[in-house]
């Protein structure tokens, strides 16, 4: 039992209350007392007990109404009802309004540790359960909108990482919100409160990225009119990011690696040595392995930043947030621009989830701004989406299609010999014995193509679901988005073929 557990006693009787108070002292949990019914209540509100000993019979109301009062107010503490009445029907009638347990009067302190122990050991399960699956539920985590298992694997290893010292390589395709975890990262850390330094290795010429990052003292070099503080200083105390890092030249990456080694570094032109206390969370959409193979990263550099990985999934493998994303922009523009969009028609619903989104989350941000800023409407129709969203495939080849095979060629009858009679040539010549050959077997019935297997499995789930796509993709294991890609892919199949 946890020492600092809280304890509200509503006990009406004094000896009573003075002997359970006792007992209490010697388990050495905090207690407070109540002696009515009202007390117990206004108590439970401003101290939040773990646990209550609820006495039955008290002299405003019972310990029945006191315990419905506390489950309707929200009051979550682990209920032991305390009485005189031993009965099964006081029992029963406890565990319906919500208690755990109840002990009967006079009590031993064995029999109230142990129940107190059960009680709060239950209690505990059920919050830590309760966490668990909103962890496992939430579709909302700092700046990111999503509810898919591979972003909950995300927030998960944000917030794990989040309170240490680690640096952090986060890596992904383009648009996948890099920059958002870096920034997620530092905010639920013990930083938060000092700066978050973002740069872009890639968007600063080569020759001034080492002033960016370590600043320079006037006179450093033409243009240095003024002493100017980097990143590095900037970020002191806090978190700087260091985006796409893969294009960081050679020999800055020297520079970097002494700056990840002691946390100090010399301003451009400067020659006092300056010490920071910064954590360095990194991003590349390259493969930064691949990178040290090719000897365009330093292989000491990398396992210097390398410490916790952190890989931003793809748009088009999160499955349903695809929806749960485009409706935020949605309404996040249509309040910026003004306009009356409310949702998505289900059609237009249909293509975004069938989309392969090459260019990720930035991509269908783009979507939806283009979408509100060139119409207004209660809903998106699926009209209003570019055609490349009609169109379907998200810019990836679709799978070729299986072709039917085909019986193997008849081989060339073989020629016999030329002394062979005339009346044996003129019959299919076989080696053996100079007999006729024998007939050839037919050919096996052609196989299903698995284009064919694929199709009619598909459909067979959709059938079985009344044409719900979500539950159709939980029972043959694969994604929503898939089942969409696939039913456009037909449709505009039949339609070429009802146009030939």
């Amino acid at each position: 039992m946890a020492a600092a557990a809280r304890v509200l006693v509503v006990e009406d009787t004094p000896t009573q209350a003075e002997l359970a108070c006792a007992l209490l002292r010697e388990m050495g949990v905090e207690i407070r007392l109540a002696e009515c019914g009202a007390a117990g209540l206004s108590i439970a509100r401003h101290w939040a007990p773990d646990a209550i000993l609820m006495d039955i019979d008290l002299p405003d109301f019972s310990g029945f109404e006191a315990m419905r009062r506390l489950r309707a107010e929200g009051i979550e503490a682990a209920v032991i009802v305390v009485t005189a009445d031993a009965s099964i029907r006081t029992a029963v009638e406890a565990m319906r309004e919500g208690a755990v347990d109840f002990i009967a009067k006079p009590f031993a302190k064995a029999r109230l540790t142990v129940t107190l122990r059960n009680a709060l050991e239950k209690r505990a399960l059920v919050t830590e359960l309760r966490e668990v699956r909103a962890q496992l539920t939430r579709d909302r985590f700092f700046g990111f909108i999503g509810a898919s298992p591979a972003m909950q694997a995300v927030y998960r290893t944000i917030e794990s990482v989040a309170a240490s010292r680690a640096n952090v390589f986060i890596t992904g395709e383009s648009g996948t919100g890099k920059e958002l975890a870096a920034d997620a990262v530092h905010r639920a850390s013990p930083r938060a409160k000092r700066p978050f330094v973002a740069l872009n290795c890639g968007a600063i010429p080569r020759d001034l990225l080492e002033s960016e990052i370590f600043g320079h003292v006037k006179g450093a070099f033409t243009g240095a009119t003024d002493t100017r503080l980097g990143a590095a200083k900037q970020a002191d105390g806090g978190t700087l990011f260091l985006d796409e890092i893969g294009e960081m030249p050679l020999d800055m990456q020297v520079k970097l690696l002494r700056f990840t080694q002691t946390g100090t570094f010399q301003p451009v032109g400067g020659s006092s040595t300056q010490k920071v206390d910064v954590r360095i969370v990194s991003a590349t959409n390259r493969d930064p392995w691949a990178e040290v193979e090719a000897g365009r990263f330093r292989e000491d550099l990398y396992y210097r930043l390398y410490v916790v990985p952190l890989e931003m999934p793809p748009l088009r493998d999160r499955g349903a947030d695809v929806l749960l994303v485009a409706r935020h922009f949605l309404a996040s523009f249509a309040k910026e621009e003004g306009k009356r969009f409310r949702g998505f028609a289900p059609e237009a619903e249909a293509a975004l989830a069938g989309y392969g989104w090459p260019g990720n989350v930035r991509q269908l941000q783009n979507v939806v701004r283009n979408i509100v800023v060139l119409h207004d409407a209660e809903r998106v129709e699926r009209a209003m989406l570019p055609g490349m969203l009609l169109r379907g495939g998200g810019g990836r080849a679709a799978a070729p299609v299986a072709a039917e095979p085909q019986p193997p060629p008849e081989p060339a009858p073989a020629e016999p010999p030329p002394d062979t009679p005339a009346w044996t040539a003129r019959l299919a010549w076989s080696p053996a014995a100079a007999e006729p050959a024998p007939a050839a077997p037919s050919p096996p019935a052609p196989f299903e193509t698995l284009a064919a297997v694929e199709k009619r499995h598909i459909l067979a789930a959709l059938a079985e679901t009344g044409q719900d796509v979500p539950r159709a993709a939980t029972l043959l294991g694969i994604n929503p988005s898939t089942i969409y890609r696939k039913l456009q892919a037909w449709k505009a199949e039949e339609g070429r073929a009802g146009s030939g």
